[in-house]
């Protein structure tokens, strides 16, 4: 209680005041300033001894000024800093008359098919060859290598063939080439190893001994280029980025990639390396542009292994497993899945248990014999033990899943409790095909995982964000986009120039362009003979063109065959001519139609030139120059027409 009235004001008394504490802090302290500069400047100045002292104490007014100028200048000279290391090319000292040409082969306006001629005037070598696939034009053509026209050419100055990875669209061409020309083959070894194994094949094992197999990271000199292989990631192990010194500079081809951080093997591409070229300066990148429509990043191989677990541990049947024979860590992850949940594995298909067989015995993995079983062996395990590794994901029709789809494969139909995976995605012009064997398994009562399931696939092939990595990493003077369609390679150009290429140092090529490059400048100089050559594959043997055109011919407009007797000394029929037709009217339009065909000769042998009575090979030029008219006014198409006349 005396607390409190101690505290009690009186009424007549004042409270204390109260320092007031403004809320805006930086107000009241501007406030304060303001005062007291308005009461230095009532005071008398100080005198130069005091000034001098003053400014010993307090530091010279002008200092930031100065402070500025000198974080201006380094600024200056940091932006220099940056605008070389953007452009170490420039810094690179180089010879002046240094020149190179490259010449795609193939690979440019199509998916696959890649080969790449890179020479001087003493020396050259040839990149990767490839092969493609056909359109559903080219009957009876299984596949298309490149036109070797222009390596006769330039043979005897070819140092090596350098192979860049084993997929097919790259290697797949190397037997029809080696039939013509012989050149030692450098690459690493399973590129090596599945070539070696085409050779068997089509008689060439002799020619093994002109295999080199190089390390990478180890520059060989191979005419007049220096080249290094440089690992990466890709959908097939063992693939190699090239730096390649030549006299105008280094060229760095990527060949195809991806940038995957955590891969199965557990090997990620050599970032550091690429840099480390980077850093030398390149003077021209040829880089992969498959996928540079998609934005972002490409998802890892890894990625698919959460999916194929999904799939596997769900199944009450047996698994199907169907990819790219070359995509061995595709294949060595649906094994392991297989293993984890107890299953035997079958591997059906040439292609595919060679491709196994060889990265199992070069030790790419590692894989238990005793998981394996024989085809004819399935039928003995139930159904919920038993994996079946098999191509067929692009629906090609001689493949072991198409067959067992259809119901021709010896030991293995598909059956309504299996489970059907396509772990790939249909290669441009493919689409139909792969359409047809979901087709066909879906009507067996098997469920199917394809696209719909996107998790089961993913692509080799590096999205935008990879591209943009690469072009900052390398950071070219000269860009050539490479590996793809006309859009491909465009889009790729747009992502290049985001990155600080010069649009005027980039040139978008076509087969048969030959650019050549020096330290300052690009260009086209010519073109050179390119196109494909037809292969037949049951026979390993080449298709000449006008046998596929005749094939086109009679596929869109079909045949007529005429065998006529002429009197010459009546000039007309001596009988009613045979006719054959086949693709130009149905069955039941024969009758008049071969009605037409008589009434045709009757008039024709009236007023033809008497001459063609002396010449059975005029006469028969003749009427087939007429028919084909007469053919053309009835159909609208020019049938293939054979003509024999016996006088």
């Amino acid at each position: 209680m005396e607390e409190n009235k101690q505290n009690e004001t009186k009424p007549n008394e004042q409270r204390p005041k109260r320092r007031f504490r403004p809320h805006n802090k930086g107000e009241n302290r501007e406030n304060k300033e303001r005062t007291q500069d308005k009461n230095q400047e009532s005071k008398p100045r100080y005198n130069q001894k005091f000034k001098n002292t003053d400014k010993a104490k307090h530091g010279n007014r002008q200092a930031p000024k100065e402070n500025n100028t000198e974080l201006k200048r380094v600024v200056d000279i940091n932006a220099k800093i940056h605008h070389n290391t953007l452009t170490p090319h420039s810094q690179v000292h180089v010879n002046p008359n240094g020149k190179v040409r490259i010449t795609p082969i193939g690979g440019l306006g199509e998916i696959g098919g890649n080969m790449t001629v890179i020479e001087t005037q003493n020396s050259a070598i040839i990149i990767d060859a490839g092969m493609s696939f056909p359109d559903s034009s080219m009957h009876g053509v299984d596949i298309l290598v490149p036109d070797f026209s222009y390596l006769e050419v330039i043979k005897d100055k070819i140092a090596g063939i350098i192979i860049t990875h084993a997929h097919e669209d790259h290697i797949g061409a190397m037997p029809y080439l080696f039939k013509k020309y012989q050149f030692p083959i450098y690459g690493t070894p399973l590129p090596l190893g599945l070539i070696g194994s085409k050779f068997d094949e089509h008689g060439l094992k002799k020619y093994r001994s002109l295999f080199r197999a190089v390390e990478k990271r180890k520059p060989i000199r191979i005419g007049e280029f220096e080249i290094e292989w440089i690992h990466i990631t890709h959908s097939i192990v063992d693939s190699s980025a090239l730096a390649i010194k030549t006299e105008a500079g280094l060229i760095f081809h990527t060949g195809d990639f991806k940038i995957d951080h955590t891969p199965i093997d557990g090997y990620p591409t050599d970032l550091n390396r690429i840099a480390h070229y980077g850093e030398q300066g390149v003077l021209l990148l040829l880089s992969d542009s498959t996928n540079s429509h998609k934005s972002g990043y490409t998802p890892s191989e890894a990625s698919v292994g959460p999916a194929f677990d999904l799939l596997f541990s769900r199944a009450k049947g047996r698994v199907i497993m169907s990819t790219f024979s070359s995509n061995i860590h595709r294949v060595y992850q649906a094994i392991e899945h297989g293993i984890k949940y107890g299953r035997k594995v079958s591997v059906i298909g040439r292609s595919m248990e060679k491709n196994l067989e060889i990265a199992r015995t070069l030790g790419y993995i590692d894989l238990p014999q005793n998981i394996f079983i024989e085809a004819h062996e399935v039928a003995k395990y139930p159904d919920e033990e038993v994996l079946i590794v098999t191509t067929g994901s692009q629906g090609e029709t001689m493949s072991a899943l198409y067959r067992m789809a259809t119901d021709e494969h010896r030991h293995i139909k598909i059956k309504e409790s299996d489970v059907v995976i396509l772990s790939a995605k249909a290669i441009p012009g493919n689409e139909g095909a792969v359409s047809n064997v979901i087709n066909f398994i879906t009507k067996s009562g098997a469920k199917v995982y394809y696209q719909d399931f996107s998790e089961i696939h993913t692509s080799g092939h590096a999205a935008q964000e990879e591209q943009k990595l690469m072009l900052r990493l390398v950071k070219p003077k000269f860009f050539l986009p490479v590996h793809g369609e006309y859009n491909h390679i465009l889009k790729h150009k747009e992502t290049a120039i985001s990155c600080g290429v010069n649009e005027k140092n980039i040139y978008l090529m076509e087969d048969g362009d030959q650019v050549e490059i020096a330290h300052n400048y690009m260009r086209k100089v010519k073109s050179v003979k390119t196109g494909k050559t037809y292969i037949d594959n049951q026979v390993n043997s080449t298709i000449s063109n006008d046998v596929v055109l005749d094939r086109q011919n009679l596929a869109e407009n079909g045949i007529l065959c005429v065998v006529v007797q002429i009197d010459k000394n009546k000039q007309s029929l001596k009988e009613k001519p045979k006719i054959h037709s086949m693709g130009i009217v149905s069955n039941k339009e024969t009758m008049g139609f071969n009605k037409e065909i008589e009434e045709f000769f009757e008039l024709f042998l009236k007023n033809c030139k008497k001459e063609l009575y002396n010449s059975q090979k005029a006469m028969e030029n003749e009427i087939k120059n007429a028919l084909r008219k007469v053919m053309f006014k009835r159909t609208k198409k020019y049938p293939s027409i054979i003509v024999s006349v016996i006088f």
